[in-house]
C-alpha cells in the first residue's frame, strides 16, 4: 500500500508533515547503498513526514518500519490519521537509536472506510528521524483468521504414521484403527480464587475444564502478610491441595509486585533498609515453601511499569530478586508479567521493546545468565476490538528471545462484542508459535468474575462459556477410525497431547491397545504396532 517504501526514487510520494523538513538520506557498505527518508529541523512531535493512504473499516493492517536517529535514543512511533474526522489511530513504537537500525512493527484496525495518514512522530524534536522500508498490508477479517487457522495447523500438531504389523512383522492391511485423544498437550487454565474452597460447584466446574491455574490474589504479599510479621499461608495451602489432588499445574503469583499501590500497608512507610529486610524474608518465605510445587513464579510483576523497588532498593532490584528465586527453586521457571504489552492501550502503555530491554537486563545480571525465564502477559482488552495485528507484532518481538511467552491474565470488558472479542483474543494467542500456554482471568459470577463470567449464579454457561468450550472442542482431535492401507500404514494430522489407540484386524480378530503421546517433535515419525497371533 505504500509508494515509494524504501526509497529508491528520492521522497517521492511522501510529503511534510507539521514544520521541519524532509529529505533524502544515504549510507554507503561497501559498493551497496541504502536510501531512506529524514525527518530534520523538527520543532513538535510530529514534525516528521506522511503519506495519503486509503483505509477499510474493518480491516487489518499490519506494519513495519525501520527506523534510525541522528543521535542518542528516543520513542519513535507512526499514528494513523482519518483525514475527514481527524481520529488518531496508534500503529505502535520503538526506542530508536544513534548507530543502527531499529525495527517499529505493529498494525491497526481501521474502524472507518475513507483516506488517512501515515504519520511518524517522536517527542524528542532535538534529533533527525530516518525511516527507511516502510510496510502495510491490509486483511480482511477472513483471511487474517485464514492465516490464524494454518497457524495453529502447523504449531499445535504433527504428522503422524502407524504402521500396523502382525508379530512375524509382516504388514497387516485393513486393520481398523481408533485413535481417541485423552489430554491436550496445550495448557489453557484460569484464574482461580478462595471460593474453590467453599462452593462444590465451583471445584467441580473448574476440575471438569482446567488443568491449570493462577491465584488471582491469595498468595500475594498483603494477603499472606496483611500484618507485620503475621504471615498466613493457610488459604494458598488449601488451594493448592485441592489443584494437586485434581491434577492441576499451579502458576505461583506472585513475590513482588512493583505497583506501590498494592503493597501491604505496612510496607509503604518502611525506609529503605527496613524494606530490604522485610522483602528478603518475603521471598525466602514464599519460595521455599513452595519451592517445586509451582510451575511458575511471577518473580516481580508489572515491573515495566512500575519500579517501587527499584526507587527503594535501587536500580538491581528486580535482577536480585530474580537471582534469589533461583537460588531457591531452581527448576521452576521465572517470569516477569506486565500487562500493556500486546494490548496497546497507548495511554497505559509499555512496548514491548522496553519488555524486552528490562528481561534482558535482568539475565545479564551477574549469576542469572542460565535461569529458566519465561515472558508473562497480561492480556486486558475492550472495550474497543483488539488490535490483533499489533498482538501479533508484540508476539514477534518478543517470541524472537527464544524465552517461553504465556499468555497470564486474558481478560476483555463488558462490551456488546465481548464474547466475540474473547474469542478472538484466544485464537491469537493459540496460533503463534512463541505462546507456550494460556491463562484466561475468568470464571462463575457467583464467585466474583462478574465482569467476564464464563457461567452465571446457577453455573449455565454466558457467551463467553460458550466460546472456552468451543474453542476447547476445536483444539482436540475428535476420536475417529481409520484404515491401515495396503502397506499397513495410517496416517493422520494430530492435535499434541496424549492418546489412546486401539488396533483390530477384522481378518485375524486380533487386537492390541496402546497409549502414544503426540509433541511437536513426533512429526514425521514412524511408530510401529505390533499385533499379537490369537
Amino acid at each position: 500500500m505504500i509508494v515509494n517504501p524504501e526509497f529508491n526514487n528520492g521522497i517521492e510520494g511522501w510529503k511534510v508533515f507539521g514544520g521541519g523538513r524532509i529529505r533524502q538520506g544515504w549510507l554507503k557498505h561497501g559498493n551497496l547503498i541504502n536510501t531512506f527518508i529524514v525527518a530534520h529541523n523538527r520543532t513538535s512531535p510530529r514534525d516528521t513526514f506522511h503519506q495519503l493512504l486509503h483505509l477499510q473499516r474493518h480491516y487489518l493492517y499490519t506494519f513495519s518500519a525501520w527506523v534510525r536517529l541522528s543521535e542518542g535514543n528516543a520513542p519513535v512511533g507512526v499514528v494513523f490519521r482519518n483525514s475527514k474526522g481527524g481520529q488518531i489511530l496508534h500503529g505502535g513504537e520503538t526506542m530508536a537509536k544513534h548507530g543502527c537500525w531499529s525495527l517499529l512493527k505493529g498494525g491497526i484496525v481501521s474502524n472507518f472506510t475513507g483516506q488517512a495518514e501515515i504519520i511518524f512522530e517522536s517527542t524528542n524534536t532535538e534529533v533527525e528521524i530516518w525511516v527507511d522500508n516502510v510496510s502495510l498490508h491490509p486483511f480482511t477479517k477472513e483471511q487474517w483468521r485464514s492465516h490464524q487457522d494454518e497457524s495453529i495447523n502447523k504449531v499445535r500438531k504433527s504428522k503422524v504414521r502407524l504402521q500396523i504389523t502382525q508379530a512375524d512383522n509382516s504388514k497387516l492391511a485393513g486393520a481398523k484403527v481408533l485413535i481417541d485423544q485423552k489430554k491436550p498437550n496445550f495448557p489453557f487454565g484460569a484464574g482461580m480464587n478462595y471460593h474453590i474452597l467453599l462452593s462444590k460447584e465451583y471445584q467441580q466446574w473448574f476440575a471438569s475444564r482446567f488443568a491449570y491455574a493462577t491465584f488471582t490474589n491469595e498468595l500475594k504479599w498483603y494477603s499472606t502478610e496483611n500484618v507485620q510479621g503475621q504471615e498466613n499461608y493457610t488459604v494458598p495451602d488449601a488451594m493448592l491441595e485441592f489443584s494437586q489432588q485434581h491434577g492441576i499445574s499451579v502458576r505461583g503469583h506472585n513475590i513482588f509486585w512493583d505497583s506501590p499501590k498494592y503493597q501491604p500497608e505496612w510496607v509503604k512507610s518502611l525506609s529503605p533498609q527496613d524494606l530490604k529486610e522485610a522483602a528478603d524474608r518475603r521471598i525466602n518465605s514464599v519460595v521455599k515453601r513452595y519451592s517445586g510445587k509451582f510451575i511458575h513464579w511471577d518473580v516481580v510483576n508489572e515491573n515495566v511499569h512500575f519500579r517501587f523497588f527499584e526507587d527503594k532498593l535501587g536500580e538491581n532490584a528486580s535482577a536480585e530478586y530474580f537471582n534469589i528465586a533461583h537460588k531457591l527453586d531452581n527448576k521452576t521457571l521465572l517470569f516477569m508479567n506486565e500487562y500493556n504489552i500486546m494490548e496497546h492501550d497507548y495511554k497505559n502503555t509499555a512496548t514491548p521493546a522496553d519488555f524486552r530491554k528490562k528481561l534482558l537486563e535482568i539475565l545479564s545480571y551477574p549469576g542469572n545468565e542460565n535461569i529458566p525465564a519465561g515472558i508473562g502477559l497480561q492480556g486486558t482488552f475492550g472495550p474497543d476490538a483488539p488490535n490483533l495485528p499489533y498482538m501479533r507484532s508484540a508476539l514477534d518481538l518478543l517470541g524472537s528471545t527464544g524465552y517461553p511467552i504465556w499468555i497470564t491474565e486474558v481478560f476483555v470488558h463488558q462490551t456488546p462484542n465481548q464474547a466475540q472479542y474473547y474469542e478472538e483474543v484466544l485464537r491469537e494467542g493459540y496460533a503463534h508459535p512463541a505462546v507456550k500456554g494460556i491463562i484466561t482471568f475468568a470464571g462463575p459470577e457467583s464467585v466474583g468474575f462478574t465482569t467476564l463470567p464464563l457461567v452465571d449464579m446457577n453455573f449455565k454457561n454466558t457467551a463467553a462459556g460458550d466460546v472456552v468450550d468451543k474453542l476447547l472442542g476445536e483444539w482436540k482431535s475428535p476420536s475417529f477410525e481409520i484404515t491401515a492401507d495396503d502397506e499397513g500404514f495410517v496416517d493422520a494430522s494430530l492435535f499434541h497431547g496424549d492418546y489412546n489407540v486401539r488396533v483390530q484386524h477384522p481378518r485375524t480378530n486380533s487386537s492390541i491397545c496402546v497409549s502414544i503421546k503426540v509433541t511437536e517433535e513426533a512429526t514425521h515419525r514412524t511408530l510401529k504396532l505390533q499385533l499379537p497371533h490369537n
